[in-house]
């Protein structure tokens, strides 16, 4: 019995999804939604956070602009990826938490944080 090659594999895997386009590579899906310079290091603190607020992303990441950490925030919930939650209280209250779907990274997130250790110091 032959092994099938890892092309093989995927192009069966895809072929069994009914939300999946056999045509299309589905990192391209992965790319454009993780696009840009600071989408994974925000969501990765929301992740870390669990309710993040946007004063603690700031502090966070603070080689960041209030304008970028606005509009990244603004892409990562038109994505799906973050939920966006307003208190009206006075003064208002605006918390970010990581969605099912974002949360379906966790173990990507997880296999680059291994990968980011084990060649850290190279």
């Amino acid at each position: 019995m032959d092994i099938p090659s890892l092309e093989e594999l995927m192009v069966r895997k895809l072929n069994d999804q009914d939300n999946c386009d056999p045509a299309i590579n589905p990192l391209v899906t992965v790319f454009n939604v993780l696009h840009g310079k600071w989408k994974n290091q925000v969501l990765f603190e929301i992740i870390s956070l669990k309710n993040a607020r946007f004063g603690q992303l700031n502090r966070k990441i603070p080689k960041i602009t209030n304008t970028m950490l606005s509009t990244t925030l603004r892409e990562l919930e038109n994505d799906g990826l973050i939920m966006r939650t307003q208190y009206n209280e006075i003064p208002l209250r605006v918390e970010y938490t990581i969605t099912e779907k974002g949360k379906d990274l966790l173990p990507v997130y997880y296999e680059m944080y291994k990968w980011g250790i084990m060649h850290q110091k190279e």
